[in-house]
């Protein structure tokens, strides 16, 4: 399927902003508010330097904002309900008071997903596909907003003794594809669902790289794919460097990878450059 074909998706428009599929990469920025995430913990977990980090993002190119308030870093422990929303609240309430960027709320719950939509946000980002909270789908689904459904095993604190695949692409695509009936079963619109294939969730270092070059075996699932590499392990396995700060080119690489099979959004720390990437990369491969 080409990226001329994928263009036929159904435009999302959220407020003013329209994002037509197939026709250019979206950037999504990262806005931890934890004080544990694996690159940026707390960097941004203050209401000023979460609201001045997400305005750099916006200036530098950023087409949503998504903010989380608990690690998914592997091991990372499971926070209280209570204290994600004291992070994610506020800033969702401040922000939306100075931009009509479109917000996404990354949560497995479906509590902390109906305040965030009420506080402002407008895109609920599960890694859980839906399946940590019964109440998430359906919640969704009456909030009447988009949902990214993740591809993940286990827990953040379980998930890397997870990665035994018998066939690691075809066990992913029929996960997303049960995951996608479940939801518009429930009433949410296809047009309103984006998948991303989970890259660093129980998954081997190798086994994110198979990924990548086989993303187009997800596009016959005919919804927008969303890609999220940024300072991940892996590339740091492959420039044998520990510091997820220093990978910023090597991200890059695999960002232009995804475009090249099919991405629709990159889920990215670093605006500027990926901006630039993006840029270059959708003039070679975008129909």
């Amino acid at each position: 399927m080409t990226n001329k074909q994928k263009s036929q998706h159904t435009p999302l428009v959220i407020r003013n902003h329209t994002f037509d599929w197939g026709q250019r990469t979206y950037l999504m920025g990262i806005l931890n508010v934890t004080p544990d995430s694996f690159s940026d913990g707390g960097k941004f977990n203050q209401l000023e330097s979460a609201l001045n980090h997400a305005q750099d993002m916006i200036n530098n190119g950023a087409n949503i904002i998504d903010i989380g308030g608990e690690s998914t870093r592997p091991n990372a422990e499971a926070i209280t309900l209570e204290e994600e929303l004291n992070r994610v609240i506020p800033v969702i309430e401040s922000l939306r008071q100075t931009t009509s960027i479109p917000i996404s709320i990354d949560t497995t719950k479906a509590k902390v997903a109906r305040a965030a939509i009420e506080a402002g946000a407008d895109i609920v980002n599960d890694i859980s596909g839906g399946t940590f909270d019964n109440d998430m789908l359906l919640t969704v689904a009456q909030l009447q907003v988009p949902i990214i459904l993740m591809h993940m095993r286990g827990t953040p604190k379980t998930m890397q003794k997870l990665t035994e695949y018998n066939n690691l692409i075809t066990e992913i695509y029929n996960f997303l594809d049960q995951q996608i009936q479940k939801a518009t079963t429930l009433g949410i619109k296809k047009s309103r669902i984006i998948i991303d294939p989970g890259i660093g969730f129980a998954k081997t270092h190798q086994q994110n790289v198979q990924i990548l070059q086989s993303l187009a075996e997800f596009q016959p699932l005919n919804v927008p794919i969303l890609v999220g590499t940024s300072r991940k392990s892996f590339i740091g396995h492959i420039l044998q460097n520990p510091n997820p700060q220093a990978r910023i080119w090597g991200t890059a690489a695999t960002c232009c990878s995804a475009i090249a099979r099919g991405a629709d959004i990159l889920r990215v720390h670093d605006l500027a450059q990926m901006r630039d990437v993006s840029r270059v990369a959708d003039a070679i491969w975008r129909i």
